[in-house]
């Protein structure tokens, strides 16, 4: 006669059955690792919560936290700075030339990420002005990053109009990246924001690089942008030919 047994019942002969291999062990109860985890989760956030913090936010936390958990982070913020400020060497736009082009982008992406700006030839195209006010605003602030600037029928023959701007980023030779036009952004409401996004997004940028700006800062820096291109007509020309 068989004796049906549930083999997940915690009894003194289920651990018999165990022992010699009749049965297989009970599975483990989930819960326990599951709390375990997010109390190591919320044990690690706390450890680490300056992370994000520039020294200005550090100096105004001085009665909150301790003094020598204060002066790790402003140590560690200040050899940021340094090793930022011994790699900002470029901090300007650089305008090419296309015989240039292999020397001063695809060559110099091998120390560091270029970014290249294929503008528009028409005056009227908005996105392109706006594109090249924010190219001008990166590069003073990110003088680790390569910016440069090219007519995009200027580097590559018959290059359509309608696909400018277009931005192209190099690294180690090669092209990681490639946005054609601003649509994939914001259009003509892109900000500086959005480009120091997609920088992060490709590894130029670290998320936690003190030059970035934080959400909820003063959007007094993108006005001047959006002001300039307002006083011009929003158009943009069409171009006949198609880009294959």
């Amino acid at each position: 006669m068989q004796v049906e047994v549930n083999p997940n019942e915690d009894t003194e002969w289920n651990d018999i059955l165990r022992k010699h291999g009749i049965i297989p062990e009970k599975p483990q109860d989930p819960e326990p690792l599951i709390q375990e985890a997010l109390i190591e989760a919320e044990r690690k956030a706390y450890a680490n919560r300056l992370e994000d913090k520039d020294l200005d936010e550090l100096d105004a936390l001085e009665d909150e936290e301790e003094e020598a958990f204060l002066n790790q982070y402003r140590q560690k913020r200040l050899a940021e700075l340094s090793t930022i400020t011994q790699a900002s060497v470029h901090n300007q736009v650089y305008p090419l030339q296309k015989p240039d082009y292999a020397r001063e982008v695809t060559e110099s992406s091998k120390s560091c990420f270029v970014c290249v700006n294929l503008t528009s030839s028409s005056s009227n195209n908005v996105e392109s002005r706006l594109l090249s006010e924010i190219w001008r605003r990166l590069a003073a602030k990110f003088g680790d990053i390569k910016f440069c600037e090219i007519r995009g029928n200027m580097c590559i023959e018959g290059y359509p109009d309608r696909n400018t701007p277009t931005i192209l980023v190099y690294k180690d030779g090669e092209i990681v990246r490639q946005v054609v036009t601003l649509m994939t952004l914001r259009g003509t409401g892109t900000r500086v924001e959005d480009l120091e996004n997609l920088l992060v997004e490709i590894g130029a940028l670290k998320e936690s690089d003190v030059r970035l700006k934080k959400q909820g800062d003063d959007d007094e820096d993108e006005r001047p942008v959006k002001s300039s291109i307002r006083k011009k007509t929003a158009t943009v020309e069409d171009d006949d030919d198609d880009w294959d």
